[in-house]
């Protein structure tokens, strides 16, 4: 919304829609917050019957609130053609997210070991991870008060947004986001089909104490890791909306297809490298990063399969609720997490599996989602997707990589100690694959300067003779 008005120069308009929505989105995030923290004991012990999760979602709870106010924030800047600032808070949350978990589930494991506490803690490290990235933009917010107040200034005068009233505002705003809503309703929902059915399958061939082990491996450490990488890919898939909706009003299509071209490339040039990464790397990483409790490499790697598929459903999301297909991206989540239900009750169940057949559950479940998504894409966009650029390069820089790198590591780890060998194998994977990236010339010059410091780059890339100067690239 913010993105047609502020396209159209009406950015009085574009800043009322932003402060109703501040104060809306605030009430309905202190309500949530309120359910949660009161709510705790009933959730935990009567609806997913597990006791020990109260605490945990008590530590959780606050996040509610930071995320709704963060959200508004966001929405705003990406409105405003501010990608980066969303890019960086985006980045912020998931680093702050990855440290704070380590370290507090790494004290706990020291001090007393205790499952409950150290899943608690881990949630914990999200309200903080959050809290953090909503500090950063409101104080951003306050840097750019200048320029807002010259935007509002230059405003194109426009009763559209000025004379309606804040409750048909708040109407336009609810019209538009329950139903995007909806797919990060059912995302938690596919979270909260782990939660009720891994623990109950597990406990057919184990205990009650290493069925909740297992579950807060799966949910703990495992998913800060596997989630980690989308939250880069995120900033592209976020920064579609806005970008689409604005071409959308200026019936722009050319620069539609350039960006959703350009996003679903850039997700798995992301995602691709990171899942590989993670599955050969999966015990040495959380031996590095988990010294106290490193157990997990199987399921990290189930995990790991997901990645690939989320990023480009999240990019394809974006684009298709630029377009205005709205109910979409719920509609294809919704089978997913059908198909995730069905999976969980018989693949957690296989003892070989465990709580790694729930991550596979969650790959299946992404993976049908995003088939749907871009078959509906595929109807509205006529995209140029080439096999070559899309698929085998990405994958033979992925191999590459992935043979380079482990190679060192096994040379490295024969003669120094295996945190040593994964630090520097990890820096080598990185990179090696940059470089076959450029010299598969993966990207076009056009795609290379939609990179941050993409001219930089491009210049680098020419004195070096990668890219030729002067001549069209082929592809």
């Amino acid at each position: 919304m913010v993105a047609t008005r502020s396209s159209l120069g009406d950015h009085k308009g574009a800043h009322r829609i932003f402060k109703v929505a501040l104060l809306t989105f605030a009430v309905i995030g202190l309500i949530g917050t309120g359910i949660l923290f009161f709510g705790a004991h009933y959730i935990a012990c009567s609806m997913i019957k597990i006791p020990e999760a109260e605490m945990t979602l008590v530590t959780l709870s606050p996040a509610i609130f930071f995320v709704a106010i963060t959200c508004v924030f966001r929405g705003y800047f990406n409105g405003k053609d501010s990608l980066k600032t969303t890019a960086r808070s985006q980045s912020l949350e998931q680093i702050s997210k990855t440290i704070f978990t380590i370290l507090i589930v790494d004290l706990v494991a020291m001090l007393s070991g205790n499952v409950t506490v150290m899943a608690a803690g881990a949630n914990f490290a999200t309200t903080i991870a959050t809290f953090s990235s909503l500090i950063y933009l409101f104080a951003y917010y306050r840097f750019r008060r200048k320029d807002l107040k010259k935007d509002l200034a230059n405003s194109i005068p426009d009763d559209t947004y000025l004379k309606k009233s804040r409750l048909q505002i708040v109407k336009d705003i609810l019209f538009v986001s329950i139903p995007m809503s909806l797919s990060s309703i059912l995302s938690s929902i596919n979270g909260n089909v782990d939660t009720v059915t891994v623990v109950r399958g597990l406990e057919t061939y184990l205990s009650h104490d290493l069925a909740m082990k297992q579950y807060g491996i799966l949910s703990g450490k495992v998913a800060t890791l596997s989630t980690l990488p989308l939250s880069f890919n995120i900033a592209f898939a976020t920064a579609l909306v806005p970008a689409i909706s604005a071409a959308k009003a200026k019936n722009d299509e050319q620069t539609i297809k350039k960006r959703v071209s350009f996003s679903i490339l850039a997700a798995i040039i992301i995602a691709l490298p990171c899942m590989v990464g993670l599955i050969l790397f999966a015990q040495p990483i959380l031996d590095l990063l988990f010294p106290n409790v490193n157990e997990g490499a199987f399921i990290l790697q189930m995990s790991a399969l997901s990645i690939l598929f989320i990023a480009v459903e999240q990019t394809i999301n974006g684009t298709l609720q630029g377009l205005g297909k709205i109910f979409v991206p719920a509609i294809a989540l919704s089978f997913g997490v059908a198909l995730k239900i069905v999976l969980n009750i018989v693949l957690v169940r296989i003892p070989a599996l465990g709580a790694a057949g729930a991550a596979i559950a969650t790959a299946a479940c992404h993976l049908l989602a995003l088939i749907i998504g871009a078959n509906v894409l595929r109807k509205n966009i006529k995209l140029n997707i080439q096999f070559s650029r899309y698929i085998f390069k990405p994958i033979v820089a992925t191999g590459f990589m992935g043979v380079i790198s482990y190679t060192a590591y096994l040379l490295i780890n024969s003669f120094t100690s295996q945190n040593i060998a994964t630090v520097i194998a990890i820096l080598i994977a990185i990179v090696i694959y940059i470089l076959l990236v450029f010299l598969l010339k993966i990207f076009t010059k056009e795609e290379i300067f939609m990179i941050p410091y993409g001219t930089k780059i491009y210049q680098l890339l020419e004195k070096t003779g990668i890219y030729q100067q002067g001549k069209r690239l082929k592809t």
